[in-house]
């Protein structure tokens, strides 16, 4: 007969294990050790020094974790990208709270390598010293509009204030033409302040996007309007600074571009809005401690000059760090009492404009004047009392950068020469300027001579060659092209295209963890729910009400027809983006009357 198998643990007793057994059931009995109990093995010390060891490693990694995990809650803004932050839970939505967009409009990855770069040299800093910027980067936007993958600044700026995504062209208008909601009205439907600063024409696409609606962003003078509050919402505004005076001025009144007699500035007025015009105005604001709210400032007929030029002009125009404190000192004090915040967008718009103009100089001197307003934005963040948080990104890359060019058919050396950028005092589109104002005054002057002189003295450039100076010459209109691109060649800097392009561009904040959803790669839509999300406003609410009050503002045009208070719809093959010449800025000029190089 078989014997039935025994269970694998089953345990075979011996003469020695039962006689241990007798031992330990009479020790039981009568309460004494037995004194023949065994002596203790080396297997057994070995097992006590390993779990001694592993005692010891485990609080050795604890204590490191919260030694690691303190110095990140200390540093400003909390936790940084590869700091070991993995809380991605969005912060509470109770109690009072900042906001700040920051948009570098027209800004890729490869505008911060120029910069870095042109910063080490221009001041003997060391090849890893950063930008402040460049240590608060946490992910990176794709930028696509909905009809392009290479989107313009209205789609873009569309897609950060409704969270969606539009046509080129679009202010807050979606690709059916009804419009969207945007971030910052929402945001003063819920009680908070808002506010409005850039370098550019505050009529400009990226501000527009977030508190007017129009088809085209080319109606610059109906957005003029709607920010002023003559649209269904009323004004949504609370503070205005940069440029763009010329589309609020009356067309009987010189330095306007407005296309009829309405005046704007009067009409905000009547809204309530306090009133500059100028630097003197300006520094009466006493950088944002002397406010009174609403504020309307304009301090350029156009857009405020490239910070390469306003430089040596601070007395006139003020910079885009100075606007910044204005308006979240500003900000803050209006909203000390009040259990809401404060929304403030803040553009270094003409970082996109030196990328239209492929001048690299001028695209260092915005870069730099942006870092300036990053690092005051987190000075004040850390120092303000209430909660906050800056979320920083580009509506897209201009100019398809590149810190290399191909000058020759030959394989090329791997340089690039930051020094010649160092040596240029002025941008391309001001030199144009002075040029431009040579040939009007001195029609049969010494044309060669004024622009042989002002190569060397103006760009540093002292081996121009004689086609350069004769394409000057014989084509004035492009002059501005001219003058950067002899930059360009000779520091060794590429471009692409004098327009923009589908690169992907970063996403920055001040704080990681706050900003935990933006971690990483993202559309560029997300970066607009995060803004509504983190204010906890209702968006969708403020689309619902304009499309509600918007007919009561439809007029009718000279001929009895119908026309939308968000203006008309382009023509079939009309351009949506505005940009319907050789370039917005310095093309063909007599098509814009705030041209500010013709002659």
């Amino acid at each position: 007969m078989a014997r039935p198998e025994e269970p694998l643990l089953a345990r075979v007793d011996s003469d020695d294990s039962r006689e241990r057994e007798a031992e330990e059931e009479d020790a039981l009995l009568t309460g004494e050790r037995n004194s023949t109990s065994p002596a203790r093995t080396w297997k057994f010390w070995r097992e006590i020094g390993l779990f001694a060891w592993a005692l010891i490693a485990t609080t050795a990694l604890i204590l490191l974790a919260v030694v690691l995990q303190k110095q990140s809650d200390e540093r400003p803004g909390g936790g940084r990208p590869g700091g070991g932050d993995t809380d991605t839970d969005p912060p509470s939505s109770s109690g009072k709270r900042n906001l700040i967009m920051m948009v570098s409009d027209g800004m890729g990855p490869t505008s911060l390598s120029l910069t870095r770069s042109f910063k080490q040299f221009q001041y003997e800093l060391p090849f890893s010293d950063q930008l402040v910027i460049d240590q608060y980067m946490i992910g990176q936007s794709r930028t696509r509009s909905s009809n392009s993958l290479v989107t313009d600044s209205a789609a873009g700026a569309t897609a950060f204030s409704c969270g969606k995504k539009s046509y080129n062209g679009a202010i807050s208008v979606l690709p059916d033409h009804t419009p969207c909601g945007t971030v910052l009205e929402a945001a003063k439907k819920a009680g908070y302040m808002t506010g409005l600063v850039v370098t550019t024409r505050i009529t400009d696409a990226t501000p527009a996007c977030f508190a007017a609606h129009v088809n085209m962003r080319s109606e610059e003078d109906r957005i003029a309007e709607q920010l002023m509050g003559d649209y269904p919402l009323g004004r949504v505004v609370d503070l205005i600074l940069g440029g763009g005076r010329c589309h609020f001025l009356p067309n009987t009144t010189e330095g306007s571009c407005r296309g009829d007699s309405k005046d704007i500035i009067k009409m905000g007025k009547k809204e309530g809005f306090h009133y500059v015009n100028d630097r003197a105005g300006f520094d009466k604001l006493k950088l944002g401690s002397a406010v009174s709210l609403p504020l309307l400032g304009l301090f350029a007929d156009t857009d405020i000059p490239y910070e390469i030029d306003r430089r040596y002009e601070s007395d006139i125009y003020p910079s885009l760090d100075e606007m910044a404190k204005t308006a979240l000192h500003a900000l803050s004090a209006a909203t000390k009492d009040s259990d809401k915040g404060f929304f403030l967008m803040i553009e270094g718009s003409r970082i996109d404009h030196a990328g239209h103009a492929n001048d690299p100089a001028a695209q260092v001197h915005e870069v730099l004047a942006y870092d300036d307003a990053f690092a005051s934005v987190l000075e004040f963040l850390e120092k303000d009392s209430a909660d906050g948080i800056m979320v920083s990104t580009s509506d897209h890359e201009t100019g398809g950068l590149a810190t290399a060019r191909q000058l020759h058919p030959t394989y090329p050396d791997y340089l690039w020469y930051p020094g010649v950028l160092a040596n240029v005092s002025t941008s391309a589109e001001r030199l144009a300027q002075e040029y431009f104002k040579f040939r009007s005054e001195n029609p049969n002057g010494d044309k060669a001579g004024w622009v042989k002189k002002a190569i060397i003295e103006e760009l540093g450039i002292h081996d121009a060659k004689a086609a350069e100076i004769v394409e000057i010459i014989d084509h004035p209109e492009t002059s501005p092209y001219t003058f950067a691109d002899m930059v360009s060649r000779r520091s060794q800097t590429g471009w692409s295209t004098h327009g923009h392009s589908a690169a992907d561009v970063n996403i920055y904040s001040s704080s990681a963890k706050d900003a935990a959803a933006l971690v990483g790669n993202h559309e560029n839509t997300e970066i607009g729910e995060f803004l509504r999300n983190y204010l906890d406003v209702d968006v969708d609410a403020i689309t619902n009400e304009l499309k509600e009050k918007g007919t009561q503002f439809d007029t009718l045009n000279a001929a009895g027809e119908k026309v939308s208070w968000m203006g008309r719809v382009a023509d079939d093959g009309e351009r949506l983006d505005g940009q319907d010449h050789l370039d917005h800025y310095h093309g063909d000029f007599k098509k814009h009357k705030r041209c500010n190089i013709c002659g």
